[in-house]
């Protein structure tokens, strides 16, 4: 066992549970600067992040904290869109694959839409936002397209199954943030779980390697999805749109 990878894994867990987002966007650029070949790292991630978001999900479900109409509306985009993209990219296109471009160009996405998520959060509160105040049927094409978009993204690069739906999210719905984490988190449980079998087939996950992640992440997602109906929902809000901007900052640094 490898205390270094079991206290990774403890990390990111704790702040998959707490907060959704952060898994991949953390663990990936970690795992590639740890010495894992790029593809390894993409592979191994999906199937760690896949196990440590089911047990967050079962710990949100129990908790009454997963809007499962709306992870099914997203579900609908990302998953079909998310297999396209992974088996056309990695039969097709991978030798055409540029990492640092790709994680530099995420990274960079990723820390502009936190930046503007919370200059709306704190400046722009009262702010008619249209779409939040719309029901979740007129959202339906929406939400259909952005998980479609998001979902090519994650398939490809194993980044933003949490932090890019955490965004839109917040963005599109008024919703409890401790129904967004558990929304979140049970979407992304079924997104890295099928891109994570498509990974297998491909020989890219370090089963080694998954195990000494799960033997943190278990315990700390169920610690961080528990803190999620403790800690006050606007705190939580901005710790969320922190960690994808420090997520964003990786990718980039």
């Amino acid at each position: 066992m490898s205390i270094e990878f079991v206290f990774i894994g403890l990390l990111v867990g704790w702040l998959v549970g707490m907060t959704g987002v952060g898994g991949a966007a953390l663990l990936t650029p970690l795992l590639i600067f740890m010495g894992i070949p790029p593809t390894m790292a993409i592979g191994t991630d999906f199937a760690y992040n896949s196990i440590t978001k089911m047990v967050g999900t079962i710990q949100h479900m129990r908790q009454k904290t997963v809007h499962f109409q709306l992870v099914k509306h997203l579900a609908i985009g990302s998953v079909p869109s998310a297999v396209a993209a992974n088996i056309l990219f990695y039969l097709f296109l991978s030798d055409y694959y540029n990492e640092e471009f790709v994680m530099v160009l995420l990274g960079c996405i990723l820390m502009i839409v936190s930046l503007i998520t919370f200059i709306q959060m704190t400046f722009g509160r009262h702010s008619v936002n249209v779409w939040k105040g719309k029901p979740l049927e007129e959202k339906r094409h929406l939400t259909i397209m952005g998980g479609i978009v998001i979902g090519a993204i994650v398939g490809i690069t194993s980044v933003g199954s949490g932090s890019l739906f955490a965004l839109f999210m917040l963005y599109v719905y008024n919703m409890k943030s401790s129904e967004l984490v558990g929304t979140d988190i049970a979407h992304a449980f079924l997104l890295t779980s099928i891109s994570g079998l498509l990974m297998a087939g491909f020989g890219h996950i370090d089963y080694a390697l998954v195990g000494n992640l799960l033997c943190g992440s278990i315990p700390g997602a169920i610690i961080g999805s528990k803190l999620t109906t403790k800690v006050p929902s606007n705190y939580i809000r901005v710790f969320i749109v922190l960690i994808i901007f420090i997520s964003g900052m990786k990718l980039v640094f």
